[in-house]
């Protein structure tokens, strides 16, 4: 591994750490396609698609414990429906990345590209809530969450993905959540999702741990700051910068696949 390629790895983990932090997602649908096709891109060493997706599981564990702990003292980390939701996709995600090994890069861009559509789609028609509510007054339907939860778990760790870039737009169109409050506790359930995805991807010797460490390094210092600065702007503008971001993720991919 060159300097050029560590260089570039640390790159697109600060952005993505930055904005995981920011906008209340593990990192990954932005890192995916980023660690696909950019490091060939600028004509350094690539990865193969179960790689990215073992070194991204192992960066969205770093970049959405950075961000839960920015959040902390907040008032929007959501107790019960961490709870409910994280138990259920912890279990669906050591499945899904265990046998993940099985799936051709194909059919992972493929199962990315749908869900990054389902996640675009979700964003462009879910109903203005009222925002900025204290944790404690949110309410939602728990076996509607949990079971959400276990099928985007197991989808997610397949990708090495903590599953937030579909968790947000569930969490607000389905579920009703207010968006600070989903912006928190998404980080706090994909933060548990990635536990289980890391004990299925490294269980399969999927990972490599050169990679992933400069990733890790990227996520300490990027994502507190993008948490930090998520609290501060505009609830609208960052609805919006979600779904832009993973409408490019999805065309991108597709782009690929076709």
């Amino acid at each position: 591994m060159d300097i050029a390629f560590v260089i570039t790895l640390f790159i697109i983990g600060v952005i993505g750490s930055f904005i995981s932090g920011m906008i209340g997602i593990g990192g990954s649908v932005i890192n995916y396609p980023m660690l696909l096709y950019l490091p060939p891109l600028v004509g350094v060493m690539s990865l193969t698609a179960h790689e990215v997706a073992g070194i991204g599981a192992i960066q969205v564990f770093f970049a959405t414990i950075s961000g839960v702990w920015a959040y902390r003292k907040s008032g929007f980390l959501h107790k019960n429906l961490i709870m409910y939701m994280g138990s259920s996709i912890f279990i669906s995600s050591i499945a899904g990345s265990y046998f993940s090994y099985l799936i051709s890069e194909k059919g992972m861009n493929y199962i990315y590209g749908v869900l990054a559509l389902i996640a675009v789609i979700f964003m462009f028609t879910s109903k203005k809530k009222k925002e900025d509510m204290a944790s404690g007054e949110v309410t939602f339907n728990k076996w509607l969450a949990s079971s959400l939860a276990f099928v985007i778990g197991g989808v997610s760790g397949i990708l090495g993905a903590g599953g937030a870039f579909i968790l947000v737009p569930i969490m607000l169109g389905i579920l009703k959540i207010s968006t600070r409050t989903t912006i928190a506790s998404s980080l706090a359930i994909t933060f548990i999702s990635s536990i289980g995805t890391v004990i299925g991807k490294v269980g399969t010797g999927q990972v490599l741990f050169v990679p992933a460490s400069v990733l890790i390094i990227a996520s300490i210092l990027a994502s507190p700051l993008g948490a930090h600065l998520g609290q501060k702007v505009n609830v609208k503008f960052l609805q919006w910068l979600l779904a832009l971001f993973i409408l490019a993720t999805a065309l991108k991919i597709w782009i690929g696949i076709v």
